[in-house]
């Protein structure tokens, strides 16, 4: 049996001012999250993005075509009920930050790993007073609680579209701090990506690469600038 899938039932697509933000109408019809719930965006800038992906819809609604819907949804309906605990996730890896834990040898990769990621946890001693303990090998380090602190702030004080972004942003590299300077303007996405992939590239390098795995980072790469287009339409230009 085929799955059932939902008609274009629309002509136009249109964006308004609401209370709060902007929102996107289907002719005359609010759009809301799939919960029901008032998808009202703080940008107009995101709202054209959402709306456009609406307008592009032909014959049947797609939504694995529609990245800026999907994140919208989920900073309404996953993100704000549970700001605190998405929160509390993220800076847990500032704990296990994969920028603190670096190969006991070559001395190769070692070298590489340093010249790479020395600089951002510098940055992040100096933009959040946050200053990250390294270790060589897998064994856990407790990092200061001050650190962590600091780092925690600035994800508690994102709003929930913003943390949307951060939290792919993060989740994507494995670093808190890598995260953050892509959304800073430290780094490009593309930057980011890169150096999270140090260790894979090596390894690349020594064996040769895996289609598979190929194919999957490549996915994840694309998932991460989307990401930070996100982040950016978070905030009017």
């Amino acid at each position: 049996m085929s799955q059932w899938k939902a008609k274009r039932f629309w002509d136009d697509v249109n964006v308004e001012e609401t209370e709060g933000g902007f929102r996107v109408l289907l002719d005359a019809r609010v759009l809301n999250t799939p919960g029901k719930l008032p998808l009202v965006m703080p940008t107009r800038e995101m709202a054209d993005a959402v709306a456009g992906e609406w307008r592009a819809q032909e014959g049947y609604i797609q939504p694995l075509t529609m990245p800026h819907t999907r994140s919208a949804n989920s900073a309404v309906e996953r993100v704000t009920p549970q700001h605190a605990e998405v929160c509390a996730m993220l800076a847990a890896y500032g704990e296990t930050d994969l920028l603190c834990y670096r190969a006991e040898s070559p001395d190769a990769l070692t070298q590489r790993q340093a010249e790479a990621w020395d600089p951002l946890l510098d940055w992040a001693a100096e933009r959040y007073g946050a200053r990250l303990k390294v270790v060589a090998g897998v064994l856990p380090v407790e990092q200061d609680a001050g650190a962590m602190a600091a780092l925690a702030r600035v994800l508690q004080d994102s709003g929930p579209f913003q943390l949307t972004a951060l939290h792919d942003l993060i989740t994507l590299t494995g670093s808190l701090v890598l995260g953050l300077a892509i959304s800073e303007g430290r780094l490009s996405a593309n930057e980011g990506w890169d150096l999270s992939r140090i260790d894979e590239d090596w390894q690349i390098e020594q064996w040769g690469e895996d289609e598979e795995a190929q194919r999957m980072a490549e996915a994840k790469r694309a998932q991460l600038l989307h990401a930070h287009d996100f982040w950016t339409l978070c905030f009017s230009r």
